[in-house]
Parts: C-alpha cells; sequence; structure tokens
C-alpha cells in the first residue's frame, strides 16, 4: 500500500533524515532530545512529515515485545507535539469510528495547547492535526487502525484514504 508509485527508505533514527522531501512515521519509539530537535529543523526548513501517532494501538504484532520492529503500544511524542503547540490524549473508546473518513480503534484526540497562535488546524473532533511550521507542513493522524492489514473491499478503501492522507501531507 505504502510502496506504490514511492522508494521508501526506512530510517532508524531522525538524527539526520537528510535530504528526503517526505517523511512518513508510524507509531514511532519515543524520541530521544536530539532527534526531537533534528525532525523540528527537518520540518522547519521544508520538510513534510504525515504522522501516525497513537495513544492506545490496538493491533497485534507479528514482533515479539522488545523488537526494535515492534511498534509502540502508546506513542510518547510529547516534546515535538507540544513544540508545535499540540497535544495528544486517549480519547477513550467512546469515539470509535464516529463520523471518521477512515477506520479508527480507540483513537486519540488531538488538541491545541494555549498560548501564542499556531498556524495548525485540529480536524475531525481532533483525529487530524494540520500544521504549517516554519517552511513545511506535518499532518499528524490520532490513530494508525488505517495502517492494519485489510482484504477485499475494506483493503481497497484503506489504500484509498491513505493515499488520500499522503497526497495532502506532501503536497507542495
Amino acid at each position: 500500500m505504502l510502496e506504490a508509485g514511492r522508494h521508501l527508505v526506512p530510517l532508524d533514527t531522525l538524527l539526520a533524515p537528510g535530504p528526503l522531501a517526505d517523511l512518513f512515521v508510524a507509531q514511532p519509539r519515543p524520541l530521544e532530545p536530539a532527534e526531537n530537535v533534528a525532525l523540528d529543523a527537518w520540518v522547519r526548513g521544508g520538510g513534510h512529515l504525515l504522522l501516525f501517532a497513537d495513544p492506545l494501538l490496538t493491533a497485534e504484532s507479528r514482533f515479539a515485545l522488545g523488537d526494535p520492529r515492534r511498534p509502540a503500544d502508546t506513542v510518547l511524542l510529547g516534546p515535538i507535539l507540544a513544540h508545535w503547540g499540540l497535544a495528544l490524549r486517549d480519547a477513550g473508546k467512546g469515539r470509535e469510528s464516529a463520523g471518521t473518513p477512515f477506520p479508527v480503534n480507540a483513537p486519540g484526540e488531538l488538541t491545541l495547547l494555549p498560548g501564542p497562535v499556531q498556524d495548525c488546524r485540529i480536524e475531525q473532533a481532533g483525529l487530524i492535526a494540520a500544521c504549517r511550521i516554519g517552511k513545511g507542513f506535518v499532518l499528524i493522524v490520532a490513530d494508525a487502525a488505517l495502517l492494519e492489514p485489510a482484504e477485499g473491499p475494506e483493503a481497497a478503501s484503506r489504500a484509498e484514504a491513505l493515499r488520500t492522507l499522503m497526497r495532502r501531507a506532501f503536497a507542495r
């Protein structure tokens, strides 16, 4: 689904993303302070980021606990999100799929922090945040269920929803 028409380069660290045009990050491990600084500088310099940050991942993983390939069960991105004027919280199970543009499962809720006006729009009752940061752009989705495997018509629907998010995040 992600590979269609794109050359993907897996990264182990965000310390030096280099000359990437687009960055897709899904359920990352907690970032080191230097990685937060590097990611912020990369976005402010014109980078475009699509970030799936799920506060309560519900998908099963084929990787054992402790395996670095295993997605984090809960995303811990408070420092970088707060730097961008956002907070992410677990919204509880009561919001499941209610009016969302794609499948969700126990989604989080993104909110703006008090303070100076940010160039961020909160959409879909907190499921999505779209932010201009410096010369760059960040699209944050507070759930990762869209990335779970699916079959048949549901797979096609999820693929189209992901393509829509990627077009939006990576538009110039």
